[in-house]
């Protein structure tokens, strides 16, 4: 596991000291993990509603993957 360093503002730090205060996690570094983890989720999701969207418009691809393959390389 590795550590990072990052300088925060004011607010930040508050709305970090906050989070532990409520509850929401028991460290500094575990806040962060959680956001992290949050936001990794969030654009996933969003990958996914764009993809959605792509084929709503018709942009999707459809046929045999390996055909689908060689039209892409």
């Amino acid at each position: 596991m590795s550590t990072i360093s990052v300088p925060l503002t004011p607010q930040l730090e508050e709305s970090l000291e906050n989070l532990i205060k409520s509850g929401v996690a028991e460290t500094k570094a575990q806040v962060m993990r959680k956001a992290l983890t949050r936001l990794a989720e969030e654009e996933a999701v969003q990958a996914v509603l764009r993809a959605e969207q792509e084929i709503t418009q018709g942009k999707g691809l459809r046929g045999d993957l390996r055909t689908l393959m060689k039209k892409i390389k």
